[in-house]
């Protein structure tokens, strides 16, 4: 299977148009087709298709744990 991410001078990955129609870059607000929560995007590995996020906002009494999730998870841009 073909690597949909394209390389970017900018931070982050730009996604092919066909593939998802979006660019994600670090500090974004996504959304994921799991659930409706709001996410923060930390790093883009466009090589791999991964991503790391976590949950926005981030939780005043303990953080918000980073985890790794496929750009194919991602549903949309939040805002």
């Amino acid at each position: 299977m073909p690597n949909v991410a394209i390389r970017s001078s900018a931070q982050g990955c730009s996604l092919s148009e066909a593939a998802v129609g979006m660019d994600i870059h670090q500090g974004d607000q996504i959304n994921l087709h799991a659930d409706q929560q709001t996410y923060q995007v930390i790093g883009v590995d466009g090589d791999h298709n991964r991503c790391w996020i976590r949950r926005w906002p981030i939780d005043p009494k303990g953080g918000s744990p980073v985890f790794e999730v496929s750009l194919q998870q991602i549903a949309d841009i939040g805002g």
